[in-house]
């Protein structure tokens, strides 16, 4: 029997095979998903209705495919006969469609107090923290659990870092006294691993959510007005009325206007983290957060890394020192930056490698490379919902749903989470926000307090930054006192071979507070939980100069930085 596309998400006529989750052999159960797919308008994955053999996989992961184009051969079980070997009789019978009437398409009314739509890491967080406070609640997703951020973002990118890291450290055995005579990359087997990864994650997700007694119902969601959702999955169709509903669809790649995107060796974030060719060099058009967490990724593995980034620093929202640091470090790292660099197109050469032009001090200038990563924005996920036929409005740019300070929308029983309100597009930000949209729901007080986010960038080293940076402050007015501390002076971070970086902290003379911390070195994503806490609590100086931190740690740069802004730091003088 032959599995053909007969469906696209968003009615397109062409996706691009994103994910093959099955290999020739397999045998799958009904429901699975054999595939993902990738369109303009998300990713959206490719089911099973009855339980099978895959016998022969027909298309390739990133290959672009049409309606009506045949994807895998199978041999049906459960008493679904193949098409091929049957008498003249038996060809009477009419034929069943794989899609339409292999299973007859189902409609249900479903009445709940809490509708989420999304399941991201604002998403599901919400519909667990609902749950278990005792709200009945329905998750629709059209894709796999955890969103972006769980599949193609976060967890994914730590994986492929960590891998990097581990092979970096290899590759600089000496340093640890050790001697490793030959050591390869196989990309392959690193995608691999991070696949492994975020299979169980997603797991985890789907039996948290199963315990918690959240139905989840699988498909696009649209609305028909204020009151009610449309949920659309193959021929089956869920029209869902709702006491609440909350929108946590996330972001998409943004699509970006630039001559020759569209070559083949052209990747995105999503594409780059299911590429499994070891690759020689890559350009990053990008200097953000995405592109440098890749730059550091490729770098690790040994490929030629070169950044162009538009303005005039790398990773514009971190503090200038940091940002200077992080460039220093890259350079010695054998990364090319190049800032004020305005991209204008992408072209071919007749070796068949990549050429970005690029237009930086009012001269043109060119970037060859194997490889080309375009890093540069994501854009709030509205599409297919029809908001059109609802009272909710968008901010006035026109991108993402305005929301207000409890997180409602234009109509006071819809809420809006996360990146799809483009005001912070960070996960534990839409988790939080979540939270405090529940609670709001239950009538307790919601807040969240946006000036004290923490935000981890993942190079090598970690940047991590809460509060204000010197910039903000001094652009406020603000009367302040900084101290920095180096990593260079820190135990741990030399046993670590790591002694690049610094804690950085701001102080408001006027009111003696804490108001900012940044981070650049060794495990800074961890260190700037303490300080959120301490900052944001508004626990005194004095008090934490008097808190004991355990020896040998990372984290004793807090206490020397502290020290600093008074009788000056113990281990280190300048």
């Amino acid at each position: 029997m032959i599995i053909k596309l007969e469906q696209i998400t968003g009615h397109a006529k062409k996706a691009k095979i994103g994910k093959l989750n099955v290999t020739a052999g397999d045998q799958v159960e009904a429901g699975q998903a054999l595939l993902q797919m990738e369109t303009k308008k998300g990713n959206s994955p490719l089911s099973t209705k009855y339980k099978c053999t895959i016998d022969k996989v027909l298309v390739e992961e990133g290959q672009e495919v049409e309606l009506g184009q045949s994807l895998f051969e199978v041999t049906a079980e459960d008493g679904v006969e193949p098409a091929p070997s049957v008498d003249k009789s038996e060809q009477t019978k009419p034929k069943l469609d794989y899609f339409g009437g292999l299973l007859r398409g189902k409609k249900e009314d479903v009445q709940t107090e809490l509708l989420i739509i999304g399941a991201g890491p604002g998403g599901y967080v919400a519909a667990l923290y609902a749950a278990k406070k005792g709200i009945q609640t329905v998750l629709v997703e059209m894709d796999s659990m955890g969103g972006t951020c769980l599949n193609v973002g976060c967890i994914p990118t730590k994986a492929l870092i960590k891998s990097s890291e581990v092979f970096d450290q290899m590759r600089h055995a000496d340093d640890f006294g050790l001697a490793v005579k030959e050591i390869e990359l196989d990309m392959a087997k690193v995608i691999d691993k991070k696949d492994e990864i975020k299979g169980t994650l997603v797991s985890g997700i789907e039996y948290l959510l199963d315990k918690n007694n959240v139905r989840v119902i699988k498909g696009m969601a649209s609305f028909l007005n204020d009151d009610q959702v449309l949920v659309k999955s193959g021929k089956d169709e869920y029209t869902i009325e709702a006491k609440h509903t909350l929108i946590a669809t996330g972001s998409q790649i943004a699509d970006i206007d630039l001559p020759g995107i569209k070559h083949d060796f052209v990747m995105n974030s999503t594409s780059a983290l299911a590429y499994k060719n070891n690759i020689s060099s890559v350009t990053i058009i990008g200097g953000g957060v995405i592109g440098m967490e890749f730059a550091f990724l490729y770098a690790n593995f040994g490929i030629q890394v070169n950044v162009l980034e538009y303005c005039d620093r790398l990773l514009m929202m971190v503090d200038k020192d940091v940002s200077e640091e992080i460039a220093h470090i890259a350079a010695e790292k054998g990364i090319g930056v190049f800032t004020g660099a305005k991209v204008t197109r992408i072209e071919q050469d007749q070796a068949g490698r990549a050429v970005v032009i690029f237009e930086q001090d009012g001269v043109e200038k060119f970037m060859t490379s194997e490889k080309v990563l375009v890093a540069i924005g994501r854009t709030p996920n509205v599409d297919g919902l029809d908001l059109g036929k609802t009272g909710v409005k968008l901010n006035d740019n026109g991108k993402g749903i305005a929301v207000n300070e409890h997180l409602q929308t234009s109509v006071d029983h819809i809420y809006a989470i996360g990146d799809v309100t483009n005001r912070i597009q960070l996960a534990h930000v839409a988790s939080h926000e979540g939270i405090a949209a529940v609670d709001h729901i239950l009538g307790k007080e919601a807040h969240v307090d946006y000036g004290m986010v923490p935000n981890v960038v993942f190079t090598s080293p970690e940047i991590a930054a809460v509060g204000m940076n010197e910039d903000q402050a001094r652009f406020m007015g603000r009367n302040i006192q900084v101290s920095k501390f180096p990593f260079q002076a820190n135990g741990k971070a030399l046993t670590m071979r790591e002694g690049k970086g610094f804690i950085k902290l701001i102080k408001d003379l006027d009111s003696g507070r804490l108001i900012g911390a940044s981070i650049i070195g060794p495990e800074a994503s961890a260190l700037i939980s303490t300080l959120t806490v301490m900052i944001g609590a508004d626990i005194s100086e004095d008090e934490i100069a008097h808190t004991i931190f355990a020896h040998p740690t990372t984290g004793e740069v807090i206490h020397e930085a502290v020290l600093g802004l008074s009788i000056g730091a113990l281990h280190y003088d300048e």
